[in-house]
């Protein structure tokens, strides 16, 4: 597989150093993309970058994944408008610890081939580095001029930060250039990838490596990824979409991906799957034919979803979906944990009442019209139920007066009542 036309294809390609297909056709390349250490999980915004490692390697070429330790103690000036919090070197090894265990569900690791993936933090080489060596063996290789020329450092500089540009994030091109000639010396690596906004720092460390040792170094670039809409993608409103199921559960992940619009599914598909180009093709005309039907949504939802966390999660978020949006059954909402079927029912009219109530046994009319206000009046409810319009747990309420007590929560806590087919209620005991 060429692994330039795989991207070029994808449309994760924007810049390239001249050259640099070149090198990939004749010789099995060692490459790096740096990777911000500053969470324990990585969020769908660093995807494109390590699907890139992953495509990489599916190509026969060694990926290098860097975690920033060092860099991300001191902040990216790169379409920042303002510094990073410092992290202490605990913090920094455990987000180091899971950040590689997410990483290793796309990357090989393990195996002996030639080109298994490797995990470096560029702080196990700068922690001894002193200021002095650093000066010396950096600073005097790259002049002010050619750092101050950087689109990064000037749009710092002409006003968009409050607080201007500090010495530190100044010099974070060189931090980032250091790390391409260390590896360039000790790992061979001839080629660093990243986002569309790093591109200035990644000259820099060609620049660097040329200027010290005279080596023939390349670089690539991919796309920064925004919505149709010109949105920030990856962020909702509840903040980012993260990789690890306890910050964003995986049925809230696939959520993500299945409600994503018809020209961004088109895009997103390439991008995030390793699905074949013949079969993107039928998938995309398959839902020009038939776009109601969601096919790119449901498949990307699918791939992603499958492949971030695992099958079984993704089986699991269907079911939850279909409860909400199907006809689920009351076996398939009792299977549902406690955090999904908070985050299936995020957003419905929730009520408390006294579990002493349930303890006791309650009419369910008199449960939802007196404890919890369901209904607007007894009368209403009890047209409804005669109707078979209202639902206990997705079971058919048999009559107004059934009685309902502690057996029938939820997890132990919850009752959830459907007044028919689209509006949901969550009672909680307390």
């Amino acid at each position: 597989m060429n692994f330039v036309e795989e991207l070029r294809w994808r449309g994760m390609l924007q810049d390239m150093m001249p050259g640099t297909e070149e090198l990939l056709a004749k010789e099995q390349v060692t490459a790096y993309l740096g990777i911000d250490p500053t969470a324990d999980s990585l969020h769908i915004g660093h995807l494109c970058g390590v699907m890139m490692l992953r495509h990489l390697q599916r190509c026969g070429h060694k990926p290098l994944a860097l975690i920033g330790g060092a860099t991300g103690m001191i902040g990216d000036p790169s379409g920042k408008s303002a510094e990073r919090n410092l992290l202490n070197e605990e913090t920094l090894r455990h987000n180091q610890a899971c950040i590689k265990k997410q990483l290793a569900k796309f990357l090989d690791f393990e195996s002996e081939v030639p080109n298994r993936a490797e995990l470096v933090n560029n702080y196990d080489w700068m922690k001894d580095f002193t200021f002095l060596d650093f000066v010396r063996e950096v600073g005097k290789h790259i002049t002010v001029n050619y750092m101050m020329a950087k689109d990064s450092v000037k749009r710092r500089l002409n006003g968009e930060a409050r607080d201007g540009l500090s010495f530190t994030e100044f010099t974070y091109q060189l931090l980032q250039g250091y790390d391409f000639l260390h590896l360039n010396q000790t790992k061979g690596c001839k080629l660093q990838m990243g986002g569309s906004d790093q591109w200035g720092n990644i000259t820099t460390g060609a620049e660097l490596i040329r200027r010290t040792n005279g080596g023939e170094v390349f670089a690539l670039t991919c796309p920064l990824i925004t919505k149709a809409d010109g949105g920030k993608f990856g962020k909702t409103e509840s903040g980012n979409v993260w990789l690890d199921a306890k910050y964003t559960s995986p049925y809230k992940f696939y959520q993500f991906w299945l409600n994503v619009s018809d020209s961004d599914a088109e895009r997103y598909i390439k991008i995030f799957t390793a699905l074949s180009k013949e079969e993107i093709d039928s998938l995309i005309a398959e839902h020009q034919q038939a776009p109601h039907l969601r096919v790119l949504q449901k498949r990307l939802a699918k791939e992603v979803t499958i492949m971030v966390h695992s099958e079984e999660d993704y089986n699991a978020a269907v079911d939850a979906s279909n409860i909400l949006f199907g006809n689920a059954t009351s076996d398939a909402l009792r299977k549902l944990d406690e955090d999904t079927l908070l985050a299936v029912f995020e957003g419905v009219p929730q009520f408390e009442v006294s579990r002493d109530v349930l303890a006791e046994g309650v009419k369910a009319v008199d449960l939802f019209v007196d404890n919890a206000a369901v209904f607007a009046s007894k009368g209403e409810m009890r047209k409804l139920v005669q109707g078979g319009g209202v639902s206990l747990n997705k079971e058919k309420l048999a009559a107004f007066d059934q009685v309902i007590t502690t057996a029938d929560l939820l997890d132990e806590k919850y009752l959830l009542v459907q007044r028919g087919k689209k509006n949901y209620y969550l009672i909680i005991a307390k």
